[in-house]
């Protein structure tokens, strides 16, 4: 607990931010059950913060976000469709997005915590059995750890859904879409960073938890450069 802080009204705050150990902690974060300034709350969460759907600072974000929220989101997703290498088709650009919901929403056991490298070993082992599918070739890739190996059977699960009635094409189409993930999480693609969450800071960014369901995808308000 730190000193008291003062605010423009004269307010004391005698508890200092959690997460920043800097500005007044004037918001109650469900998430951390604790409260935390309203900075860390715009910038951490669904990034560092889970935050769970009910939260209503979460909702009032997604229903009105600011002009400069707006502006990041579309950086961002350009950043992340440059990790595909190429235009994607409105296939490929609806089973990123789910595929990218599916990411976000991801929670390992216990208290593993997901990261880039995972995401890139999920992405790849799926792009490697659909690949190996397209030949004729019954081969169940794995990812190389346990998170990766869930994150990987949420994707198998969602595609197989997907992919119902959708006809040969659908595998080449995920395939290429996962392997611009994967090339997009190893921070193989310009803008994405280095740090090993830094590829799941963007994805978090442009699509928090719930924004998509699996039976279906939501137009983004994203405009897609």
């Amino acid at each position: 607990m730190g000193s008291a802080v003062p605010t423009r009204k004269g307010k004391l705050y005698t508890v200092t931010c959690p997460q920043c150990q800097r500005r007044p902690a004037k918001r109650a974060c469900p998430g951390l059950q604790t409260d935390i300034c309203p900075t860390c709350c715009a910038t951490k969460r669904l990034v560092e913060i889970r935050c769970p759907v009910d939260c209503r600072f979460l909702d009032a974000a997604q229903r009105h976000p600011a002009a400069v929220v707006r502006r990041q989101q579309e950086v961002d997703l350009s950043v992340l469709i440059g990790a595909m290498g190429r235009r994607l088709t409105e296939v490929q650009l609806q089973v990123f997005f789910l595929l990218a919901s599916v990411v976000v929403r991801y929670r390992p056991e216990g208290l593993l915590t997901l990261s880039d490298a995972d995401v890139a070993d999920a992405a790849g082992a799926m792009a490697g059995t659909l690949e190996a599918a397209t030949r004729g070739v019954i081969a169940e890739l794995t990812g190389g750890s346990p998170i990766a190996e869930g994150l990987r059977r949420q994707f198998d699960a969602l595609l197989a859904e997907l992919g119902k009635g959708a006809g040969a094409r659908f595998a080449e189409d995920a395939a290429e879409v996962l392997r611009g993930i994967e090339r997009g999480a190893r921070h193989q693609a310009p803008g994405v960073g280095d740090g090993e969450r830094d590829y799941l800071a963007l994805v978090g960014r442009i699509l928090p938890p719930g924004a998509a369901e699996p039976a279906a995808v939501s137009p983004s308000p994203i405009i897609i450069p």
